[in-house]
């Protein structure tokens, strides 16, 4: 059996990463990936839902080495059955940050600097009290997660509310997901007809997605169903 979670994220600070660079513009797309919201979720390297990796591979808050080890990490997912779908906004309002630093020089023999160049840039940023919603799916009932989380680079403050799904059904054909999914996590186990594509690192999304294959529907709606984490195309 299948547990299904509903999920809502709403912020108490300003959230950012680099979604895009557009010149001294680095913006932040208002939809979160599932990679980053399973280690906010604390899902990664865990006693409490039995993923814990190995020492080579392990992840703490802080990493002795900046290396990504999606596959390392989230293939313990894969194998409690635990999956999480990216996040999209119900809600947002952006901010736009600027920023503004200056090269300075420092020698022993206190030589006058000679270049002082500004560098500035600007960050647009997702704004406090904005909302997103997304999905976990489990096999196993999951614990009373934290009420509070902390993603993105500045590791922003975020409520958490969780809600399980009851009177869910199954089925398999031709259904409409409005909200984000990773390709790589349904092509090999759904035909995808037709999609938008939200271009970010590590693994581009897509939404708006028409597929065929099997689903679970509650009240109407349809996920699809034996989602997994993928790395390989």
């Amino acid at each position: 059996m299948t547990h299904i979670y509903r999920a809502r994220l709403e912020l108490h600070d300003s959230l950012y990463f680099a979604t895009r660079e557009i010149g001294r513009l680095y913006e932040t797309e208002a939809i979160v990936h599932n990679y980053a919201l399973c280690y906010a979720l604390g899902l990664v390297d865990s006693d409490r839902y039995g993923t814990q990796v190995s020492e080579e591979h392990e992840y703490r808050y802080f990493c002795r080495e900046q290396v990504p080890m999606y596959e390392e990490h989230l293939s313990k997912l894969n194998e409690v059955g635990i999956y999480v779908t990216p996040a999209r906004s119900l809600q947002h309002t952006s901010v736009l940050h600027t920023w503004k630093y200056a090269n300075n020089n420092y020698h022993v023999e206190m030589e006058k600097t000679q270049k002082n160049i500004p560098s500035f840039g600007r960050a647009k940023e997702i704004a406090p009290e904005s909302a997103f919603e997304f999905f976990i799916l489990s096999q196993n009932p999951l614990p009373k997660p934290s009420k509070w989380i902390r993603l993105g680079k500045w590791m922003s403050k975020a409520e958490l509310t969780v809600k399980e799904l009851d009177k869910v059904k199954q089925g398999n054909g031709d259904f409409m997901f409005p909200y984000p999914l990773n390709p790589l996590d349904v092509m090999f186990t759904h035909q995808v007809l037709s999609y938008d594509t939200v271009n970010m690192p590590p693994v581009s999304l897509i939404r708006n997605v028409s597929l065929n294959g099997h689903f679970y529907e509650f009240d109407g709606f349809k996920i699809p169903a034996r989602m997994k984490y993928r790395f390989k195309v």
